[in-house]
Parts: structure tokens; C-alpha cells; sequence
């Protein structure tokens, strides 16, 4: 894919074969924004899905539902759902990275300690991110600008969550270590996921073949702990709710994902975590009656500049030598 210059046009000259552009155009800049959209409304389905059902039952049916809609999707289509064998290795990998280990790391400790924290402790992904595609990628390289911005954006999210947030850093300390845990293990698929568009596979081969495995690797434990014959058949409200989270938050918004991976490399694509607390309390602001407080507006601002940073675009301006007329 050819390169892209600051307005996102095409640049004289073309990259290598799976190069990314690490300076995101409109339509990668809007895709960002749409899944921090999409995951930071996901909060409502899944604030209404874990009253009714187990978390690891849940987590396996959101999956699993979002596998077969793909599948189904890309047979209807003439599509490659799922990949060869030959790639079900390097697919087992993202898919224990990328879904198993995270989503139970969260699932524990969003029972031992604040949602708060946990979602600070979640925005941690990108800077993970920042510093693994530094030492395992040749065109995602640190920059100033780039590590700024993401602990400004970080810091962003910090505030938002309110100062209280602080006083719990210490207690449940193994809960917060596996979110820790869990942020790096989405930064790592993050990395390891540009492999893919090398082999010449498709955002939605990746997305349906690691939703696939994952949930036949978490069929095993969720029997095992969770026991789902025992529990009652969830409401119809619960019911749509999961349906949601499989179909738009997990399926779709996982194919937008990976192709964003493809396009910007995996250190843009893992800035959705930085934005999806933000929006989350936006539109509990907007639609739920919930209170929005000085500091939400404050940290919105701290991560309107972060990203501005990591774009680099502004202030590459202030850089630009004045135009002087001819001597």
C-alpha cells in the first residue's frame, strides 16, 4: 500500500510490501474513533449481560456467537472465513493473547477492585504497544511525540476516573498486576498480528479464525468453573444485550480492528484503549443521567492533546520555517 502524506493522499513514492502509515489519515482517524465508540458503548451491554449470566459463560458465548455470524457471513460471500492449518499455530497465539488471557484477566479483577481502576490500569495498552512495535517492527519506531502523547493520554484517562481512584493503587495489588497482564497480552497481539497482512490474509480470516479458536479454548474452563447447565436461561433484555456485544463489539468491531492494524501499524490501532473510558463516561453523561464533573472535561483536554502528539501533524507547524520572499 503506497504511502500517505499529512493531508492523506497518495505520496510520490511507494512503501515496501506490508508497510504501514504510521501517520494515520482521515478514514484511519475515523475508524479509531468508531471503535472507541463502539467499545466504550459496549459497557452498557456488558453491565447488563454479567447481572444474568457468569462472567467466563458470557465471555464464551460472546465469542463463540461472534465466530459463527463471521463464518456464516463469509461463506454467504464466497469468502475465506476460517485459515489453513498451516496458520492455526501463529492463530492460536493471537488468539490466546488477544482474547483468553485478557478477557479473564479482566473478567477476576473486575471483582476484586474498582471498573475505575481497572480501565486506567486497561489505557496502559498503548504504551505497551508503543514500546514492543519499537523493538519487533522496523517502521513503528518510538518517537518523542509518540511516547508524550500516550502518557498524556494516559494521564487524560487518570483524571477522568477522579483523584479517589489513587487511594485504591495498593489494595487487591494482584488484581491490578493482572490487568497489567492483560493490557500487555493485548499489546503483544497487537505486534504480532502485523504478521498476518505479510502472509496476504485477510482482516476477516484474522478476526473469525482467532474468535474460533478462542472460544474452543475457553469452552474447556468455562465448563469446568462456571457450570452454565446449572444456571437459570437468561431475560430476553440480557439476552439482546450479549447479542449485541457478539455481533457489533466483537465481530464487526474486531474486522476494523485488525484492518486498521493492517493499515497504521498495531501502535495507532492499540490507542482505543485510551479512548474508550472517555466515551464510556460521555454517553453514560448523555443517555444514562450520569454526572459529568470539571475533571472529565479536564482529562478529555489532556487527551485531545496526547493524540494531537501522537499525530504529530499540529504541531509539526510550529516547526515549519516562516516563508520569506527572495533575497
Amino acid at each position: 500500500m503506497s504511502a500517505r502524506d499529512h493531508t492523506g493522499t497518495a505520496d510520490a513514492g511507494a512503501t515496501a510490501p506490508g508497510a504501514i502509515n504510521q501517520t494515520m489519515g482521515s478514514r484511519e482517524w475515523g475508524i479509531l474513533l468508531f471503535l472507541a465508540l463502539i467499545w466504550g458503548g459496549s459497557f452498557f451491554f456488558i453491565k447488563v449481560a454479567v447481572s444474568h449470566v457468569p462472567p467466563l459463560t458470557f465471555v464464551w458465548v460472546r465469542v463463540t456467537i461472534a465466530a459463527f455470524a463471521l463464518i456464516a457471513y463469509t461463506s454467504l460471500r464466497g469468502e475465506q472465513g476460517l485459515v489453513g492449518w498451516r496458520l492455526m499455530g501463529p492463530m492460536l497465539i493471537v488468539a490466546l493473547l488477544n482474547n483468553v488471557v485478557p478477557f479473564l484477566m479482566f473478567a477476576w479483577a473486575n471483582t476484586q477492585i474498582a471498573s475505575g481502576l481497572t480501565s486506567i490500569l486497561n489505557a496502559t495498552t498503548p504504551l505497551w504497544g508503543v514500546l514492543l512495535a519499537h523493538l519487533y517492527t522496523d517502521d513503528e519506531r518510538m518517537t518523542r511525540n509518540r511516547l508524550f502523547g500516550v502518557i498524556v493520554g494516559i494521564g487524560g484517562v487518570a483524571l477522568m476516573m477522579g483523584p479517589a481512584i489513587f487511594g485504591q493503587l495498593g489494595n487487591g495489588l494482584v488484581a491490578q498486576l493482572a490487568c497489567l497482564v492483560g493490557a500487555f497480552s493485548y499489546a503483544v497481539a497487537g505486534v504480532y498480528a502485523r504478521r498476518f497482512k505479510k502472509m496476504a490474509v485477510s482482516a476477516m480470516s484474522v478476526t473469525s479464525s482467532q474468535l474460533a479458536v478462542s472460544a474452543l479454548l475457553l469452552l474447556p474452563v468455562t465448563l469446568l468453573f462456571d457450570r452454565p447447565w446449572t444456571e437459570t436461561f437468561p431475560p430476553l433484555g440480557a439476552v439482546a444485550a450479549i447479542l449485541g456485544l457478539a455481533l457489533v463489539c466483537t465481530s464487526f468491531a474486531y474486522v476494523l480492528y485488525f484492518r486498521l492494524i493492517e493499515t497504521s501499524g498495531a501502535s495507532n490501532a492499540l490507542l482505543v484503549p485510551i479512548l474508550v473510558p472517555p466515551t464510556a463516561i460521555l454517553l453514560g453523561g448523555l443517555f444514562l443521567g450520569e454526572d459529568l464533573h470539571a475533571r472529565d472535561f479536564g482529562g478529555l483536554l489532556l487527551i485531545a492533546l496526547g493524540l494531537a502528539a501522537i499525530d504529530g501533524r499540529i504541531f509539526s507547524l510550529w516547526r515549519r520555517p516562516s516563508l520569506r520572499p527572495a533575497a
